[in-house]
């Protein structure tokens, strides 16, 4: 039986955290506790961010030291330059701020004010040495994309141009475990929801969401966080098989719009002429 709400709110260190990213008085969780969210499922693997894993995930999760998690942050140097971008565009000072962290991560209004010319001279002053032979389709990518953390994964990286030479894995295992996805959450048992979501799939030329799969995902570490409001029948965000929160519906169009977008922009990029036709 899926149980009620708490009508007394959860307490995380005196804080109310019954809401989506909220501090009590509905008031944003800080930016930079927002981003490590979402950036410590790939850090703990080894993939990116802090060497000292340990510490950043104790930042994380067992103090919410914000001050610490800021200063960590500059170390997951693929997302920089575009949580830079978002802030300049938008007139913000401040990389880390809450709107700039979630327009990355997930979406919101803020990408509507960055023009594609500066998307187009961060692709090519920022990402091209990421792309290396690459940068043509790069470029190509970012006349149509949004800065988003999608298009890092759909675009910069080299995973596109190897499903489309017929290197199938683990080129879409990582592309999918890598976007920010999606999903519902239909049950919950210990630490791991399982998610109904839609993975990634490869028709030989074009990326595209297959059929809705139930797929496990942990959420051990983030459990002082999620696990007192999240309930089945929650739509959540998911990284690298980690639940990172939960999407109320505005969050939730705007994740699928820019993995649309980005989408959209990659599979128009044309085949090399050797694999036309093969």
């Amino acid at each position: 039986m899926t149980r009620s709400r708490m009508q007394t709110p959860y307490l995380y260190h005196g804080r109310d955290l019954s809401g989506p990213a909220r501090w009590p008085g509905g008031q944003r969780v800080p930016g930079p506790l927002l981003f490590a969210w979402y950036a410590h499922p790939p850090n703990q693997l080894g993939y990116c961010g802090p060497a000292d894993r340990h510490a950043f995930s104790e930042a994380t999760f067992d103090g919410g030291d914000v001050n610490a998690l800021a200063h960590m942050a500059v170390e997951f140097d693929g997302a920089l330059p575009y949580l830079r971008l978002i802030a300049g565009c938008n007139g913000i000072d401040d990389f880390l701020a809450y709107k700039v962290v979630e327009a990355y991560w997930v979406g919101n209004d803020l990408l509507n004010r960055v023009n594609r010319q500066a998307m187009i001279a961060m692709a090519r002053e920022r990402l091209s040495v990421l792309a290396g032979s690459r940068v043509h389709m790069l470029l190509a990518a970012a006349m149509r994309g949004v800065v988003h953390h999608s298009f890092h994964v759909l675009a910069v990286y080299p995973w596109i141009g190897l499903l489309r030479s017929g290197i199938r894995e683990p080129s879409l295992k990582v592309m999918d475990s890598c976007r920010i996805s999606w999903g519902r959450v239909v049950a919950l048992q210990g630490d791991t929801a399982l998610v109904s979501r839609r993975p990634l799939s490869f028709d030989g030329n074009h990326l595209l969401l297959g059929e809705a799969q139930l797929f496990s995902a942990r959420f051990s570490t983030t459990r002082a966080l999620l696990f007192d409001r999240l309930l089945e029948g929650d739509t959540v965000s998911l990284h690298w098989g980690w639940v990172c929160d939960r999407l109320e519906p505005p969050a939730l169009a705007w994740l699928k719009r820019c993995t649309e977008m980005n989408l959209r922009a990659v599979n128009a990029i044309p085949a090399p002429d050797h694999l036309v036709g093969s």
